[in-house]
């Protein structure tokens, strides 16, 4: 795959967005397929790493890895290791992360409502 300029118009247009769209904002940090189902879990309180992957067979260890490593990044999750052997790492939501409930909270009330039949989407 080749990596896209970061002069191109479709960088330009992304910075735009970012810059001008708070969804936009909220969306890049926490959109794709495996943020909101980790986000969604660790919503109920802190997990193990071998928590989160039994909560969610379908990822990947890679896969769960990287969106862990992006949502510690963006400053939503927190990682805790403690020193032990074998190591015991924690995740849970930082300050921003549980800012986000409410919005977690409120898509997840908007698809129960869209699988009730209630919104015909």
């Amino acid at each position: 795959m080749t990596a896209i300029k970061e002069s191109s118009t479709i960088q330009e247009n992304k910075h735009y967005a970012l810059e001008k769209c708070p969804v936009t904002f909220v969306m890049e940090k926490i959109g794709g397929y495996w943020k909101p189902i980790i986000l969604y879990h660790l919503s109920t309180g802190d997990k193990r790493y071998s928590e989160l992957k039994r909560a969610i067979p379908a990822v990947t260890e890679k896969m769960l890895i990287q969106h862990l490593k992006q949502l510690e990044t963006d400053g939503l999750v927190i990682r805790e290791a403690k020193p032990v052997v074998p190591p015991f790492v924690t995740y849970s939501l930082s300050e921003a992360g549980k800012g986000l409930l409410p919005v977690i909270d409120a898509m997840a009330a908007w698809a129960f409502k869209v699988k009730d039949g209630v919104y015909s989407v």
